[in-house]
């Protein structure tokens, strides 16, 4: 999402100074209508990337939902880290169920967790289409006032 709002912003910035050139060049009323003209597409183009780029990451937010990325640590290397620890102090012995429901219990947690992080990113992704979409609404009607 971050790669599409900065190539948004390098093409608003490049259109910017486009538009300031030839202003400069057209110094007739015609320069000032062509601005309102380019500011009013620019606004549309910017709050129409936003949009797309919310929708984009709602999309992939509600996948990490639905199918949460998987606990990357196996379980062997779990017991390894565990019976490691023993040797360096702690003396208690844990039997191999006990392990086994540990290790299944903190899978279990890091796939809550992916998926509470997931809500936080569908709620943060739905301000990029809430926020833009009324003003990209506005500057369309504005839009077809100024072409009629």
């Amino acid at each position: 999402m971050s790669v599409v709002l900065l190539i948004g912003a390098a093409t608003a910035f490049i259109l910017i100074v486009f538009a300031i050139l030839v202003t400069v060049k057209n110094k007739e009323e015609e320069g000032e209508t062509m601005i309102r003209h380019l500011y009013t597409y620019l606004v549309l183009f910017a709050t129409l990337m936003m949009v797309i780029g919310g929708g984009i990451s709602i999309f992939m937010a509600s996948a990490d939902l639905i199918s949460p990325p998987s606990y990357y640590q196996s379980y062997s290397d779990f017991k390894m880290m565990k019976e490691s620890g023993k040797m360096e102090g702690n003396k208690e012995e844990v039997s191999e169920e006990e392990l086994m429901k540990e290790y299944e219990q903190i899978v279990e947690d890091q796939k809550n967790r992916q998926r509470e992080n997931a809500k936080n990113q569908i709620i943060k992704s739905l301000g990029f289409i809430v926020i833009p979409l009324p003003i990209f609404i506005y500057f369309n009607r504005m839009r077809r006032k100024i072409v009629e």
